[in-house]
């Protein structure tokens, strides 16, 4: 499996952003699904993970309210809907799959990663 995150760029402190994570192969939809991030100095640290189904979403609580999670098994892709961004926020964002039934917060049980995208929020 590849994956191809998109969406990162620079918005202001209250601002939005949607990320997008492309996926190769045809196993996309028994998936684990997960974001991930790291801020400058930082380790990579859990952000969200969604369930091969979709029905299952898991935030950590620093997000938890403003972003949203969500999959489109047809089209191969994970979403991440970030609202009322905070200057915390800024990070490198890490789409990731686990070919697991369960999610996880751990960045070592996820076996594919795309590349990252910056996300840059200015107060």
């Amino acid at each position: 499996v590849q994956l191809q995150a998109s969406g990162g760029g620079l918005v202001q402190a209250g601002g939005s952003l949607r990320l997008s994570c492309a996926a190769s192969g045809r196993a996309f939809s028994s998936y684990v699904m997960g974001w991930f991030r790291q801020p400058p100095g930082k380790e990579r640290e859990f952000v969200a993970a969604i369930s091969w189904s979709g029905g299952r979403t898991y935030y950590a609580d620093s997000v938890k309210g403003r972003f949203t999670i969500s999959r489109d098994n047809g089209k191969n892709t994970e979403y991440l809907q970030m609202y009322s961004l905070k200057p915390e926020d800024t990070a490198v964002y890490y789409c990731a799959a686990r070919p697991s039934p369960w999610y996880s917060l751990k960045v070592d049980e996820y076996i594919y990663w795309g590349q990252g995208t910056q996300v840059t929020v200015s107060s």
